[in-house]
């Protein structure tokens, strides 16, 4: 019985690495693929919020401004109340 790994005529063993060859370019090329994809919007382990880190949100900046003493804490109550309408809070406790 005459295989396609067979030495006589046929194209050899070295045929059977041709899927392992394919299967290198594929992986290869979908790696590149969502490496170079997502420029702009982020990556999948980055939150996305407009293409801003997450230290850069109002909330984050509101709370930096309180803790460095540039506004009292009524003022950062009033402020964290109208951001909190606006944009809402990620992780309430509340029914969706």
């Amino acid at each position: 019985m005459q295989t396609l790994a067979s030495w006589n005529g046929g194209p050899g063993p070295w045929i059977l690495f041709f899927p392992l060859i394919w299967a290198a370019v594929v992986i290869g090329a979908v790696t590149v693929l969502r490496r170079t994809g997502r420029r702009g919007r982020g990556g999948p382990w980055r939150p996305m919020d407009g293409g801003r880190p997450a230290g850069d949100s109002p909330l984050a900046v509101l709370g930096r401004r309180f803790a460095s003493g540039e506004i009292d804490e009524d003022e950062y109550w009033r402020r964290l109340s109208v951001l909190d309408e606006q944009f809402g809070r990620a992780g309430k406790g509340g029914a969706a």
